[in-house]
């Protein structure tokens, strides 16, 4: 009896190792057949612009941006919550934050000016080009190369769905070296105060280009002067932007929330 018993036993430990073992074989099977988000498919002249700067793919593994640059209230430093599009924009003076939902300023010395729920993440639009031109609601179109100073730079024009975001009528056009397919202008239009399509074309050079985290971003932004909606060669404007930092760590929502003695902006 007591044999029999042993014998028993074993087939049963046996059968429940065969048991557990097909039932892990079905889980890594199903483990094995779960499908992967595949990449979204961009027209070739943008795919090539957005390779050419390390690849749309890095830039969405991307969570937080940071920068600085010289202002006349000093320096003011932009951090960008890249998923949410949170933002916290510092300075010495004032601090214009953006929690996902609302606009607040506290502006210590009355010294801001402008439209804060205009600026908040205008800086930061401008800088994470060509990226910025990768998210959803977003048409492309091939257009008229642009001619400066001899060089010709293919054109994509980027136009936006109804809706998307807070200036749909917007356009933008990318114009990028033949060559290395590396952005070098960029055209756009404002509507945000009007809401209505304007025919006025403003112009940026990106220049000085410095890799950071594997993406190639802008160290120079700078703006022309325009005739007949085409760049002259007189500036009216350069940013330079000092201590970037791109990375895949997500910044808290703590950051973006409205600070003691700032008010909403309407």
């Amino acid at each position: 009896m007591r044999v029999l018993f042993t014998i028993t036993t074993l087939l049963l430990i046996m059968s429940c190792k065969q048991n557990t073992n097909k039932t892990a074989n079905k889980q890594n099977e199903k483990m094995s057949v779960i499908p992967v988000k595949a990449s979204k498919i961009y027209p070739d002249n943008i795919s090539g612009v957005f390779k050419a700067h390390g690849g749309i793919d890095t830039w969405n593994t991307m969570k937080s941006l940071v920068f600085e640059f010289d202002t006349p209230n000093g320096i003011e430093k932009t951090l960008t919550a890249l998923k949410s599009r949170k933002a916290l924009v510092e300075t010495d003076n004032y601090k214009i934050g953006f929690d996902g939902e609302k606009v607040w300023l506290k502006d210590d010395a009355s010294v801001y000016k402008g439209n804060a729920k205009f600026y908040y993440n205008l800086r930061t639009y401008f800088y994470a080009m060509p990226f910025i031109l990768g998210d959803d609601g977003i048409n492309y179109e091939n257009v008229e190369p642009l001619v400066v100073e001899g060089e010709t730079y293919p054109g994509v024009k980027i136009s936006y769905n109804n809706g998307v975001g807070l200036s749909s009528g917007d356009e933008y056009v990318l114009y990028f070296d033949a060559k290395t397919h590396k952005m070098t202008w960029l055209s756009y239009t404002v509507t945000y105060f009007t809401k209505e399509k304007s025919e006025k074309f403003s112009y940026i050079k990106y220049s000085n280009w410095q890799t950071i985290n594997g993406l190639l971003l802008p160290e120079t932004l700078t703006w022309y002067k325009t005739v007949n909606n085409k760049p002259t060669t007189t500036v009216s404007k350069t940013i330079q932007f000092n201590n970037v930092s791109v990375s895949k760590t997500a910044p808290s929502d703590a950051m973006f929330k409205m600070v003691d003695g700032a008010k909403l902006v309407e």
